[in-house]
C-alpha cells in the first residue's frame, strides 16, 4: 500500500493526486491552461443564485412574515421576530459549513454540492409552501425557524472553492478584476428578487399576495438553484478543474487544524470586509422596513428605486476591480471604510429627508455597497497557509456574514426604533472603524513577518 506522502502519477504529464478523494478521475488529466474567464462563468452563476435565495427570504421578512407569521403581534415587534429568524441562518452557516467539510473529505466535491444545494432548494421550497399561524399557530413559527436554519447550513455547504481559484489563477496585475467577479451575483441576486416582488405587489391585492403571491419567489428560487447546481457541477467535476484546485491545494482540511494555524488570518479577514457588510443590510433589508413601518410610499416603487441602486452597484463593483488592481485591495478596502464612516454620519438626514433623501440614501449607500463590497471577499486570502485555504476561505466569510450582517437588520431597525436614526449611523461607524482597525493590524503583521 502507498504511504500518504507518495504522489501518485498516470500518464506523462498527469497531475498528482494531492486529495485523499480526488479518484480516478484525475488521473488521466492532463496538464492543460483554463481560462480565468471559464471559472468566471461558474462563480457568477453560483453566487448569483445563492444571492438570489437570500434576497427573496430577505424581502419577504419585511413585507410577508410579520403579517403571516406574527400576526398577535404589532408590525414593529412582528418585523422584529421576522428577522431574529432571518439572523439564524448566519449562526447555521458555519456549522453547515464544518459538517460538508467532513462529508468532502469523506467523499468528493460533487457530492457535497449535490446535498448541499438540494438541502437549500428543499428548504427554500418548504418555506412556500408552509401554513401560516392562522393555521398551524406556533408550529408555522417553529417550523419557519428549522426551515431558515436548513437554509443557512446548507449556504455553508455551497462553498466550491471556484472563488479561490479564479483568484490564484487571474492574469498578473488583474487580481483585483477577477476577485470582484463573484461579488456580481449580489446585484444581480437582488434585482431579480426585487423585481418579483414588486411585479407581484403591483399585479395582486394586498390579500392575494399575502395569501399566495408571495410563495411564488421560492418556487422560482429553487428552480434556479436546480440550474445553478447542474452549472457549477459541470465545472467541478471535469478533469481539468479538478486537477487546478489539486495543484492550487484547494481541497477540505480538518476544521480544527484550520482554526488552530490561521485562527488570526481568519478573525481579520473577516472583520477587514465588516464596514461591507454590515453596509449590505442598511442600503437593501433596513430601508425596506423603515418604509413599511414608518412612511407611505409604495413598497413597489421603493423596491423600484432599489433595483436601480443595484443596477448602480453592479457598476460600481466593475469599477473596483480597476480600482484595486490600481492602488492595491487594501488601499482601497480602506479608503471605502472611511467613506462609509463618511456617508454613515447621513443616515439620519437622509433617511428622515423625505422620498429625495430616502432615494440619495439607497443610491449612494449601493455605489458604495458595489465599490467596497467587490473587493470584500478574500481581502486576506492570500495569507493562508496553501493547505488550509480552501477551508480558511469558507471559514472567513461565513465569519463576515455573522458579525458584520447577521443582526445588522435586527439591531439597526430595534434602534431606529426605541432611540432614533443617529444611533444606525453610530452602528454603521463601528463597522468603519472596525474594518480600519483590522487592515492596520493586518498589515502590521505582515510587515512583522
Amino acid at each position: 500500500m502507498q504511504s500518504s506522502t507518495t504522489n501518485t502519477y498516470g500518464d506523462a504529464g498527469a497531475a498528482p493526486i494531492t486529495g485523499h478523494h480526488s479518484g480516478a478521475r484525475n488521473i488521466n488529466a492532463r496538464d492543460v491552461h483554463v481560462a480565468p474567464g471559464d471559472i468566471a462563468v461558474g462563480v457568477v452563476i453560483g453566487r448569483a443564485s445563492e444571492y438570489f435565495d437570500f434576497f427573496v427570504y430577505a424581502i419577504a421578512s419585511v413585507l410577508v412574515f410579520p403579517a403571516v407569521f406574527f400576526p398577535f403581534a404589532d408590525r414593529l415587534e412582528g418585523t422584529l421576530y421576522s428577522f431574529a429568524i432571518f439572523a439564524l441562518a448566519y449562526v447555521a452557516r458555519p456549522i453547515g459549513t464544518l459538517v460538508f467539510m467532513a462529508i468532502q473529505r469523506h467523499f468528493s466535491r460533487e457530492v457535497k454540492l449535490t446535498i448541499a444545494l438540494f438541502m437549500l432548494g428543499t428548504a427554500t421550497v418548504a418555506i412556500a409552501g408552509l401554513p401560516t399561524y392562522s393555521r398551524w399557530g406556533e408550529w408555522a413559527i417553529v417550523s419557519l425557524v428549522i426551515l431558515r436554519l436548513g437554509q443557512g447550513a446548507a449556504l455553508g455547504g455551497t462553498w466550491d472553492g471556484l472563488p479561490s481559484l479564479l483568484a490564484l489563477n487571474a492574469p498578473e496585475g488583474k487580481r483585483g478584476w477577477y476577485a470582484m467577479l463573484g461579488q456580481l451575483g449580489a446585484p444581480v441576486g437582488f434585482i431579480i428578487a426585487a423585481g418579483i416582488f414588486a411585479y407581484m405587489l403591483n399585479e395582486l391585492s394586498q390579500d392575494d399576495f399575502l395569501v399566495w403571491g408571495w410563495r411564488f419567489p421560492f418556487f422560482v428560487a429553487f428552480a434556479i438553484n436546480v440550474v445553478a447546481l447542474f452549472a457549477r457541477l459541470r465545472i467541478v467535476s471535469t478533469h481539468e478543474y479538478t486537477h487546478l484546485l489539486d495543484e492550487h491545494q484547494l481541497d477540505a482540511a480538518p476544521a480544527r487544524e484550520v482554526i488552530g494555524t490561521q485562527g488570526t488570518t481568519i478573525m481579520l479577514g473577516a472583520l477587514a470586509a465588516l464596514a461591507s457588510y454590515a453596509l449590505f443590510h442598511l442600503v437593501t433589508v433596513f430601508p425596506l422596513s423603515w418604509i413599511q413601518l414608518y412612511d407611505t410610499r409604495s413598497m413597489a416603487d421603493f423596491l423600484v428605486v432599489q433595483i436601480c441602486g443595484a443596477g448602480l452597484a453592479i457598476l460600481a463593483v466593475l469599477a473596483s476591480g480597476l480600482i484595486a488592481d490600481r492602488f492595491g485591495r487594501r488601499n482601497t478596502l480602506g479608503t471605502l471604510a472611511v467613506l462609509i464612516a463618511l456617508f454613515a454620519g447621513f443616515v439620519p438626514t437622509l433617511m428622515d429627508g423625505g422620498a429625495g433623501g430616502q432615494n440619495t440614501f439607497i443610491l449612494v449607500g449601493f455605489v458604495l455597497l458595489g465599490l467596497s463590497y467587490g473587493q470584500a471577499a478574500g481581502a486576506v486570502t492570500s495569507n493562508f497557509l496553501p493547505q488550509y485555504r480552501y477551508t480558511g476561505a469558507a471559514l472567513t466569510s461565513d465569519l463576515a456574514w455573522l458579525v458584520g450582517a447577521a443582526f445588522a437588520p435586527l439591531v439597526a431597525l430595534g434602534l431606529a426604533a426605541n432611540f432614533g436614526l443617529g444611533y444606525v449611523s453610530l452602528y454603521l461607524l463601528s463597522g468603519a472603524v472596525g474594518s480600519l482597525a483590522a487592515l492596520s493590524l493586518n498589515r502590521a503583521l505582515e510587515i512583522r513577518n
